[in-house]
């Protein structure tokens, strides 16, 4: 038994040379990774130096700029003009409601292009391409272009920063609210649908469980990148802080500018810790 059990073992020599194949395979392989990875980082270093030339980028004039900056800052910003908050409080409440009803806009829309678009779940994929489409094209319009043209139709005012605010938002939503259905576990969705199951009943049981904590992550996230978009649509008048700030800086006040940008930057602070909480609280 003992001499039939050294008959079946490989010969040294071939262990030999198979550890000799492998390694020499090894270093092809790892000789290969390092060749792309070399290529990949030298078109990026290409293309970073090619955008500074194209952009102007000079080291000295950021250094002399942001001494200029400073002075700006120090001399006609600062202190900012406390007695601005009451008349800064209806502006900072239109920007909340500005981003929350944008925020309920996109979300409501972003489902049904959401699901119609995901691979698994979408009834056919000629709609799932148009899905895509649509949620491309309201994603390649920035909102400040959508305001400039919902202002030449309807007018001034908080109105057109929420309508903009929402078609942005279902560009940005509708993708990521797809991606988020196509990367669930194709199991359990088969597993409920193998029991008889609705498409209501799949839908609850399958994939909103999954579904849940991304939806809930983005859609909150969206909430708070809306105080920043609110403020720049008030800009072209779209209503809220960001009209008020334009107008300040218009009149030279550039003091009461300041309190206003005080004033977005504590919305999005108070804005991210209720996101916060309500994420601890939901997922």
């Amino acid at each position: 038994m003992k001499t039939a059990s050294v008959n079946m073992e490989a010969p040294p020599g071939n262990k030999e040379k198979r550890a000799s194949g492998l390694y020499t395979e090894y270093k092809r392989r790892r000789k290969i990774l390092l060749k792309t990875q070399g290529t990949v980082f030298g078109v990026i270093g290409l293309l970073a130096l090619w955008s500074l030339w194209g952009t102007g980028f000079n080291l000295l004039s950021i250094i002399t700029g942001t001494y200029d900056m400073f002075v700006f800052m120090f001399t006609d910003l600062f202190p900012p003009d406390l007695t601005a908050i009451g008349s800064l409080i209806g502006p900072a409440l239109d920007t909340l409601y500005m981003s929350y009803v944008g925020m309920v806009i996109s979300v409501v829309f972003s489902l049904v292009l959401g699901i119609l678009a995901a691979e698994n779940l979408t009834p056919h994929v000629i709609i799932a391409k148009v899905s895509r489409a649509i949620t491309a094209f309201l994603r390649s319009v920035p909102a400040v272009v959508w305001a400039i043209i919902l202002v030449a139709g309807i007018g001034l005012g908080p109105l057109t920063g929420t309508i903009a605010i929402g078609l942005s938002g279902i560009g940005i939503l509708g993708k990521a609210y797809a991606e988020v259905l196509e990367g669930m576990d194709k199991n359990q969705i088969e597993g409920v649908r193998a029991t008889g199951a609705g498409w209501f009943q799949v839908m609850g049981q399958a994939v909103w469980p999954q579904f849940k904590a991304g939806f809930v992550s983005w859609s909150l996230y969206k909430l708070d990148m809306n105080i920043r978009e609110a403020a720049i649509l008030g800009l072209v008048g779209a209503g809220g802080l960001g009209y008020y700030l334009q107008s300040s800086i218009s009149l030279f006040q550039y003091q009461t500018a300041a309190m206003a940008i005080l004033m977005i930057f504590a919305l999005i602070l108070l804005v991210e810790f209720i996101t916060a909480k309500l994420r601890e609280r939901i997922i």
